[in-house]
């Protein structure tokens, strides 16, 4: 479907780092029976939990958070606190003694939708697995470029073509590791995963794209950052 015309959502894009499988059932306990359901009170569908598909030690849980505005974000943490339910239902990870921490730290990013896909997709609710990639820029003018390939010489298209099911793309305007743009990719597993992949390096719109000096990687690409994922059993993505 086309969303060109669409306003462009905004994500926040949390981890959370946790020291014991202890904070991690706390965290999770809190996503699950207070965040999501005070988010959905205020309108926002659509929230996206995940853990690592291979986690080193404790692993890491995943938070996506779509907003429709800029104000929607900025007002969430007030509109919370006013939440009765959700200050009920959130009390023991709310009020962790520091003793007992719920977690270890929390980074956080906030991202612009691109603007050839600007609203979050949901995926069919069937098995399957997230593939969650980081493509840092040697600068914010690379940034822009590799930005203009998914938008403007159809990349975005390409992936949408092959199967490939892409979530979300945005561009992180606050975060750790700028410039750089974010995305996430659904894929019914690691077998089909690496199908679509080789699909997509195959693919002759790619190729001609990607063998235009403008658009080499070594130009726009410092680092890529990949995170297999897969969703809570009450993730809503």
């Amino acid at each position: 479907m086309e969303n060109k015309k669409s306003k462009q959502q905004w994500y926040e894009l949390r981890t959370y780092t946790h020291a014991s499988a202890a904070q991690q059932q706390l965290t999770s306990s809190y996503l699950e029976q207070a965040l999501l359901p005070a988010l959905n009170r205020v309108g926002i569908p659509n929230v996206g939990v995940f853990t690592e598909l291979q986690p080193q030690g404790i692993g890491k849980t995943y938070l996506l958070i779509p907003f429709d505005s800029i104000e929607s974000f900025t007002m969430i943490n007030t509109r919370l606190a006013t939440d009765a339910a959700y200050m009920t239902s959130g009390k023991a990870y709310l009020s962790a003694p520091p003793a007992n921490p719920a977690y270890d730290r929390i980074e956080s990013s906030l991202l612009r939708a691109f603007s050839h896909m600007p609203v979050l997709e949901v995926p069919e609710k069937k098995e399957r697995i997230f593939e969650l990639r980081r493509y840092e820029s040697p600068s914010e003018s690379a940034g822009q470029k590799k930005i203009e390939m998914f938008n403007d010489a159809g990349e975005i298209d390409i992936f949408k073509k092959i199967g490939a099911r892409p979530v979300f793309f945005g561009e992180t305007i606050i975060g750790t590791q700028r410039p750089n743009l974010t995305y996430m990719l659904c894929f019914d597993n690691m077998e089909a995963h690496d199908a679509r992949w080789k699909a997509f390096g195959g693919d002759p719109e790619w190729k001609k794209i990607s063998s235009q000096p403008e658009y080499s990687d070594s130009l726009l690409i410092s680092k890529i950052v990949r995170t297999f994922l897969i969703p809570t059993a009450w993730s809503q993505l």
